[in-house]
C-alpha cells in the first residue's frame, strides 16, 4: 500500500507580493501527516486563470490529491470557481442549499446584509460535490475526475481549518487508503550539519528503506528528523525508536532532546514540572531570551523577568557587577557574567538565572575579542556553569545563536 500524495496550491496575490504569510500550507500539511496522506509539493499561484490551469495540470500530473485555497470569495479578483468551471468543462449553477447555510451561519449576526455578492457565493460548478462552510459564506467544491481529487476551499484560515477537519480530511481516508506516517526528532547540540553528517554517516546508510532522514539545522542545533511509512504504526515506531537507540550510542550528550519544540519550551517545561523559576540578565541578546520564554502561554508559571543590561552603567546599578572586574576584565568577561547571572538572580529572587555578554557586531571587536565573542553563565543557587563562545560575524545569528546555546546550558544544569 503506497502513502497517498497531495499538492497543495494557494492562489492570491497577497502571498505571491509578501504581503500575508502562507500559514495554511504548514497547518494543512501537519494535518495531512497525521492522517497518513504525503504532501507533495506546496504550489502558489497569481490570480490569473492561466496560472491556475497550469498549476492544476502539473498537480495532477503528479499527485492523487490537489488542495486549493483562497480565491473563491465573491469579488472580481476572486476567478477559482469561474477557473474551475473552465477547467472541468462545466458551468456554475444555483445551489440553495448553499444560500441557505449563509443564511443559518450569520442568523445571529445583525450587521450581516444579503446583497447581490452574497447571493452569488451560491452559484457553484455543476459537475461538483458541493460541501457546507460551516463557518463561512463560500463553500467548498470537490471535483473527481480520473480516480483523482481536487477540492477548492476557502483561503480564511478558521474557515479552511474547519473544513478540513470535518469535511475533507475524513472523506479522504474514506476514499483511499493510507500507510501510517510517522516523525520523530532528535536534537543535536555542537556540531554543524556537515560535521554531524560525516559523523553519522555509517549509521545513516544503514537505515531500513522504509525510514528517511532530514537534516534541519537552526543556529547551532541540528534536528534529525527520521519519518517512515508503514501499514503497521506499533512495528514501525518500534523500528524508528531502534535507530534512535544507535544514534545515542553514536552521538552521546551531544543529542540535548528527544521531541520536535523549541528549546525555551522544552527547558520551560523542565522549570514547570521542577517548580522553579528564572530570571535573564541580557546584554549582546538584547532580551531575546525573555522574549523567547514570554513567547510561550503558561510561562508565568516560571520566568519571573530579566533585565536587558546593555549599558554597563545597567551592569553595576542594577545587577551589582564590580566597577573593578569591569574596568579589569571587561563587560565580556567570565567575571562580569557570572556576576550578572548572580545578580539577576538575587534581584528577581528566582531558582535560575542567565546571563549573556558578548560583541554582536557589526563594529566593537578587537583582535583579542572579535565580533562574535559571547560568555554565557548559567546558574542554580550555588551553582554557576559559564562559557566562551565564537559564533561568526553576523549580528542577527551571533544573538540567535547565544539565545540556543544559552537555553541548552539551562538544560544541562537543570
Amino acid at each position: 500500500m503506497n502513502s497517498k500524495t497531495v499538492e497543495i496550491i494557494t492562489i492570491g496575490d497577497e502571498i505571491l507580493i509578501g504581503q500575508i504569510v502562507d500559514t495554511n500550507s504548514a497547518w494543512m500539511a501537519q494535518e495531512l501527516n497525521k492522517a497518513g496522506f504525503e504532501v507533495f509539493q506546496i504550489t502558489s499561484v497569481h490570480d490569473e486563470a492561466s496560472h491556475i490551469t497550469h498549476a492544476l495540470d502539473e498537480a495532477l500530473r503528479r499527485t492523487d490529491i490537489v488542495l486549493i485555497t483562497g480565491g473563491i470569495g465573491p469579488t472580481n479578483d476572486d476567478i477559482t470557481k469561474k477557473t474551475l468551471c473552465q477547467y472541468f468543462h462545466t458551468k456554475l449553477v444555483f445551489d440553495p442549499s448553499v444560500l441557505e447555510n449563509i443564511k443559518q451561519v450569520f442568523a445571529n449576526r445583525l450587521d450581516f446584509v444579503f446583497n447581490d455578492l452574497t447571493y452569488s457565493q451560491a452559484m457553484v460548478p455543476e459537475n461538483c460535490t458541493v460541501i457546507q462552510n460551516r463557518v463561512g459564506t463560500a463553500p467548498i467544491t470537490w471535483f473527481e475526475q480520473e480516480g483523482k481529487v481536487v477540492v477548492s476551499m476557502p483561503g480564511v484560515p478558521y474557515e479552511m481549518q474547519e473544513a478540513m477537519r470535518n469535511e475533507i480530511i475524513p472523506r479522504l481516508q474514506t476514499k483511499f487508503q493510507t500507510q501510517k506516517i510517522l516523525h520523530k526528532t532528535v536534537q543535536v547540540f555542537g556540531y554543524s550539519e556537515s560535521a554531524l553528517a560525516i559523523k553519522i554517516a555509517d549509521w545513516e546508510k544503514e537505515l531500513p528503506d522504509f525510514i528517511h532522514l532530514a537534516y534541519l539545522p537552526n543556529y547551532g542545533i541540528v534536528k534529525l528528523r527520521l519519518t517512515g511509512t508503514s501499514d503497521n504504526l506499533l512495528s514501525l515506531e518500534f523500528a524508528i525508536n531502534q535507530q534512535i537507540e544507535s544514534l545515542k550510542q553514536i552521538l552521546g550528550k551531544a543529542i540535548i532532546a528527544f521531541e520536535d519544540l523549541p528549546m525555551e519550551q522544552i527547558v520551560g517545561n523542565l522549570l514547570a514540572a521542577q517548580g522553579k523559576t528564572i530570571a535573564t540578565a541580557e546584554s549582546c541578546t538584547g532580551g531575546n531570551i525573555a522574549h523567547r520564554f514570554t513567547s510561550h502561554a503558561g510561562s508565568s508559571e516560571y520566568f519571573k523577568g530579566g533585565v536587558v543590561a546593555y549599558a554597563n552603567e545597567v551592569k553595576t546599578d542594577i545587577l551589582q557587577v564590580t566597577p573593578e572586574d569591569l574596568e579589569k576584565f571587561g563587560a565580556v568577561s567570565q567575571q562580569v557574567v557570572e556576576q550578572m547571572a548572580k545578580g539577576a538572580l538575587q534581584l528577581l529572587r528566582t531558582d535560575t538565572a542567565i546571563a549573556t555578554s558578548g560583541i554582536a557586531g557589526p563594529s566593537g571587536g578587537t583582535p583579542d575579542k572579535p565580533v562574535g565573542t559571547v560568555w554565557i553563565a548559567v546558574c542554580i543557587k550555588e551553582k554557576m556553569i559559564s562559557r566562551l563562545f565564537h559564533f561568526g560575524n553576523t549580528r542577527e545569528q551571533i544573538i540567535q545563536r547565544t539565545t540556543q546555546a544559552a537555553l541548552v546550558m539551562l538544560k544541562e544544569i537543570l
